[in-house]
């Protein structure tokens, strides 16, 4: 169709796009009220499953306020593979590509109510980055006092929603970790739901606040079981408790 753009310029305004909400943390909902443009289209263009036209190419610049033509750094003739394009995730968790969270990349200082001492603190470091050979953002926890629990998987990221889904899928079972963007501090909190030891060998549902506070290079925060006396006890308990105070996520009935 004459004014379509070609795969390989699609694939340049796609990304640029992508990047440019993630940096300035938009929806796309939003992008497309703003460009007068209705969300199903903008979804499949960015998705890759129709072209780009002139018409809303411009209405997008308008809307961003940015260039998204004749970039200077070269656009491949042909689409690459996953790799070769900085990567893009599966469309099941959210279709995301590489610039576009590559925010999300490093260490996290994870901090969540302890399950059996109350009133503690568990706190322990969970890595997210980006996995080359599949495409997508992995996590991984570590420094857990319950090592043989540490626990590994996926990052999905769905647009509808804005919200980072941390998943670990084994043999048919699902653990979750579910959170917001970022604060104006960087800290990401929301929910953790799972299956903890009960009786004897009975397991039981659980749910609990949690958040993820990125560590700064140089940084060595405290990790382990932290009660109440210690130095970081304080403030660890406030991320905490500031999670369901400020309504980052609810817990209906409690």
């Amino acid at each position: 169709m004459q004014g379509d753009f070609d795969s390989s310029q699609s694939m340049g305004v796609a990304l640029k796009v992508r990047e440019e909400l993630a940096r300035r943390r938009l929806s796309r909902q939003w992008l497309a009220d703003s460009a007068r443009l209705s969300i199903s289209t903008l979804e499949k263009a960015l998705a890759g499953r129709r072209p780009f036209t002139l018409s809303t190419v411009v209405r997008l610049e308008e809307a961003l306020g940015l260039k998204l033509r004749n970039s200077p750094s070269p656009v491949p003739a042909a689409p690459a593979a996953p790799q070769e394009q900085g990567g893009l995730a599966p469309e099941s968790m959210g279709a995301y590509a590489r610039p576009a969270v590559r925010w999300l990349e490093g260490e996290y200082l994870t901090l969540r109510p302890s399950i059996d001492e109350p009133g503690a603190i568990y706190a322990y470091r969970t890595l997210i980055e980006w996995d080359e050979e599949d495409s997508h953002l992995r996590f991984a926890e570590s420094a857990r006092l319950d090592a043989e629990y540490s626990q590994r998987g996926f990052v999905s990221f769905p647009h509808l929603s804005g919200h980072i889904y941390l998943v670990t899928q084994y043999a048919g079972q699902y653990r979750m970790i579910l959170l917001g963007r970022p604060s104006a501090k960087g800290a990401m909190c929301g929910v953790l739901t799972s299956l903890v030891s009960g009786a004897g060998a009975q397991l039981t549902p659980a749910a609990a606040p949690i958040t993820l506070v990125p560590i700064a290079q140089g940084q060595a925060p405290h990790m382990g079981l932290i009660r109440a006396g210690m130095d970081c006890f304080n403030e660890y308990r406030d991320r905490v408790d500031h999670i369901c105070r400020r309504g980052f996520a609810l817990f209906p009935g409690h």
